[in-house]
């Protein structure tokens, strides 16, 4: 994928001198003999790719002034070194020619077959559609990448390989731009390279953002990091010998090599934890590569017999891997003058698949199991992120949750059976309920760690057992979304509230809609299905359900829908020959159906009702001043509302209670309200310092009568003065 501008294919003043490529330059002769792998036919089909490829490219250049054509060639050069496939060196080749040379799908497929085709369009952005914003264009084309991706591996492998090329080659670009496409380098691909294993590739993209959004910072680091290198080789040697006889010692055959940290590891851990670059001791980190994952705690047990190992910094990634299929040992030892020295311990197949991650399915795959396991976690992973598109809202939406999942920190816990989970860091009981099963996340009510009780917003930690309890009927809470980590679990959570709040809708708008239909004198049960296929077709929607939704979020009149369903002529006269009975209200209306939060209505209050688009029908009550805002404006959205009968929820209210300041007083007055069975939610103060407080409680009660008996309770208490229910007029003036 391209991110520098170039010349029209078709300019009508080509340039002098247009570069070109042909197969005679000694850059596309070192392609073709890394390509030995190959066989002859696929080598032809390679060759040929290249070919049209160079014919669609030429003319065009780069910012650089090269050739168009040397960009494609240096992708796909380097997905030869992952020993890919012919189908992928093709893809690579071919990658921008549908983008920028108006190359259609069809031709590829005809000449290079479906496969390449496919490959070649997933891989091309959306630049012919139109979007708000470039945070969207980018979700957008992100959510098509990773989708892509899903279907075949080898999109993201040829995108990431682009990817890097375009910023070994930024120098050209205006200094606004080059910042730009590294900063969603450092954000989105650096974080997917290392999601799928390939840390060399993660570091290098790692560092060449870096570059590119502090290039001052990068100069003075890399020129501070060569002066002093050549004042610690002597320590880095002495270590270096150090290991390997205590391992011969220990007689455990291994290679040692140090090696310098990237200069954003070093930046990062120096903003990370305010250090100047002197205070950073550990600029080298130590690698022991040995036979077997036996001789792995072989060579751990001889170190720390060597050097102290540093509390708490040791992790056994070769018992529980990472997600992205990582094995080692890490430990960090108190070296030669007190200097900390991090080592990874691990065998020669777990050092390829470190540093190539999922392209070792292709690099490696004669080895066998380590890169087939690591493509079938892959495949899951990718699995998930359908999932997870299928149930977002939107491209936005999609992106934030699958950002959240791509950023590597995990956290191992256990079910109550002893089956590992990987969850990212700071995960929650409530991640852990949804990764087990989403029905499971669904209904969850309380969580036990440890075999003790926990909130469910606990975060989880290295090593907790974790078992979920469960209510019969599913039910999430909107405000698990402010504290979950895991873009899946929020997702999911979202996808449910989506469902419940449409559920709910159609549901009030069925009400709406039978009550209106009852002033014409006619039931919803008698309505022709003609009256319903005529105003879908004049909709476009596909179903019932969806204009009864519609009609409870206030986005269609209820009026406007009765009328068409009786074929009634909407300019006509036509009376209706009963008055509309009242909605009831139960507090158990589903999602539809809220309590407004600013005058807090309670059954015995007289109210009124408000379509929202949003939030479905508002209940108010009749003097609540937010409403007279509204009073005489979108009169199809009023809706008359009454208290049921029966109402046996309970409902929010807060109260202002004014006290003299005595030890004591806070606990009588909690008190009061449980003996008057009623539960505290939220308590505040406003404490000025002198003889008297003014505490505010929001209170759960069933009605206004239940509130008396409540505020009576409180009066009682000698240390109280005053007691009054707040509404919104009395909360501006207080």
């Amino acid at each position: 994928m391209n991110t520098e501008a170039r010349a029209p294919l078709n300019s009508d003043s080509p340039p002098e001198q247009p570069p070109s490529l042909g197969t005679d330059d000694p850059a596309y002769r070192v392609f073709i003999d890394s390509l030995d792998y190959l066989t002859a036919q696929d080598l032809a089909r390679v060759e040929d790719a290249f070919v049209f490829s160079e014919q669609c490219h030429r003319g065009q250049k780069r910012i650089s002034g090269e050739a168009y054509i040397t960009h494609p060639l240096a992708v796909a050069g380097g997905l030869a070194e992952w020993k890919m496939d012919a189908v992928a060196i093709m893809a690579a080749l071919l990658h921008d020619t549908i983008e920028d040379t108006g190359v259609t799908k069809g031709e590829l497929t005809n000449r290079f077959g479906k496969p390449v085709a496919e490959l070649v369009e997933g891989l091309s952005k959306l630049d012919r559609l139109e979007f708000a914003s470039q945070h969207e264009a980018q979700a957008e084309n992100f959510r098509k990448m990773l989708l892509a991706m899903a279907r075949d591996i080898r999109v993201i492998l040829i995108k990431l390989t682009d990817r890097l090329h375009n910023m070994q080659t930024l120098g050209s670009m205006r200094p606004d731009k080059r910042r730009r496409i590294a900063r969603e380098t450092l954000e989105i691909y650096a974080p997917i390279a290392n999601r799928l294993g390939l840390n060399t590739l993660f570091r290098e993209l790692q560092d060449l953002a870096f570059k590119n959004i502090y290039p001052n910072r990068y100069e003075v680091l890399e020129r501070t990091v060569k002066s002093v290198r050549g004042n610690r080789k002597e320590m880095v040697q002495k270590i270096l010998n150090s290991l390997s006889e205590k391992l011969a010692q220990a007689g455990v055959k291994a290679d040692v090599f140090g090696r310098q940290k990237t200069l954003y590891s070093i930046y990062r851990k120096m903003i990370e934890k305010h250090l100047s670059f002197s205070q950073v001791l550990d600029i080298y980190g130590f690698r022991v590569i040995v036979e077997t994952d036996a001789d792995c705690y072989l060579a751990l047990g001889a170190l720390h017999a060597l050097y102290k190992p540093l509390p708490g910094k040791f992790k056994d990634y070769l018992a529980i891997p990472k997600v992205n299929g990582y094995q080692s040992l890490h430990t960090t030892l108190i070296g030669p003058y007190g200097t900390p020295i991090e080592i990874q311990i691990r065998t020669r197949d777990q050092n390829r698949l470190a540093q190539e991650g999922v392209a070792s399915h292709w690099l490696y795959k004669e080895s066998g199991k380590f890169s087939d396991d690591l493509h079938d976690k892959t495949t899951k992973w990718l699995e998930s992120l359908v999932e997870m598109q299928s149930m977002s809202g939107d491209s936005s939406e999609f992106y934030e949750h699958a950002k959240v999942d791509l950023f590597p920190d995990e956290v191992f816990v256990f079910t109550p059976k002893g089956k590992i989970l990987t969850l990212p860091r700071g995960s929650t009981a409530v991640d852990f309920a949804y990764a087990v099963h989403t029905d499971i996340g669904n209904r969850c009510v309380a969580a036990r760690i440890n075999r003790d009780f926990a909130p469910l917003r606990t975060e989880l930690q290295n090593g907790d057992q974790v078992e979920i309890i469960t209510a019969v009927i599913p039910n999430p809470n909107p405000a698990w979304l402010k504290f979950v980590r895991s873009g899946r679990t929020r997702s999911k959570i979202r996808h449910f509230m989506r469902a419940a709040h449409h559920e709910s809708s159609a549901a009030l708008g069925k009400r709406l809609l039978t009550g209106e239909l009852a002033r014409y004198g006619q039931r919803l049960q008698d309505v022709s299905p003609s009256g319903w296929g005529q105003i879908l077709s004049q909709s476009g929607l596909e179903a019932e359900g969806q204009i009864l939704s519609q009609i409870g979020t206030g986005e269609r009149p209820a009026t406007d829908v009765a009328v068409a369903l009786l074929g009634l002529d909407p300019a006509a006269s036509v009376l209706p020959t009963a008055v509309s009975a009242p909605v009831m209200i139960n507090g158990m209306d589903g999602m539809a159906v809220q309590m407004s939060s600013c005058c807090q209505p309670i059954p015995g209050d007289p109210i009124v009702g408000l379509l929202d688009s949003k939030r479905g029908l508002v209940v108010h009550t009749h003097d609540c001043l937010k409403i007279r805002r509204h009073l005489g404006h979108d009169s199809q959205k009023w809706v008359d509302v009454e208290w049921a009968p029966e109402v046996s929820s309970q409902f929010d209210v807060r109260i202002r209670v004014e006290i003299r300041n005595q030890r004591g007083v806070l606990a009588k007055i909690s008190a009061a309200i449980a003996e008057a069975d009623s539960n505290i939610v939220h308590i505040s103060m406003d404490d000025a310092g002198g003889l008297y407080t003014i505490l505010f409680f929001t209170l759960q009660v069933r009605d206004r009568k239940h509130l008396a008996r409540v505020m009576r309770n409180v009066r009682h208490i000698p240390e109280v003065s005053r007691i009054s229910r707040i509404r919104e007029a009395d909360e501006k003036t207080s």
